[in-house]
């Protein structure tokens, strides 16, 4: 399924419309989930389902691994987590496991409570676009 950034952002605010509550034009690209649209950790189950059932075709499911878009477990290792702020091998391994985040501001001061912060509309567009460009190759 080949789509533009536009169509999977028009996507993506539909679905954050439906598992948030939030008004459309709250949802711009730069609206952080947790800290601008209000989401807790039980929605982001909910929005992965809603991704998954808005982006699948019927000759193409999209489908979302868990732990995929919205990590788990990151701060049970000693190795990444340091002093309530993330190490430069937990750092190392974010940037691996969720290249669809800008970490640029936030590796200046990489606080364990800030990193949901991260997940932006516009990070959910970037995921959504590599792994249909993905499914596509």
């Amino acid at each position: 399924m080949s789509m533009s950034k536009d169509e999977i952002f028009t996507n993506v605010q539909m679905v954050l419309v439906e598992a948030l509550g939030a008004d459309e034009d709250e949802i711009t690209e730069n609206a952080s989930l947790t800290a601008d649209l209000g989401a807790e950790s039980i929605d982001f189950l909910d929005i992965v389902f809603r991704l998954e059932k808005a982006f699948s075709t019927d000759d193409a499911p999209f489908k979302i691994s868990q732990g995929e878009l919205f990590p788990e477990n990151l701060m049970e290792n000693d190795d990444w987590v340091s002093d309530g702020k993330f190490t430069e091998s937990g750092l190392a391994m974010l940037k691996d496991r969720m290249p669809h985040i800008d970490f640029t501001e936030f590796s200046a001061n990489p606080e364990l409570g800030k990193v949901a912060d991260l997940i932006t509309v516009s990070s959910l567009v970037t995921f959504v676009s590599n792994k249909l460009e993905r499914a596509a190759a």
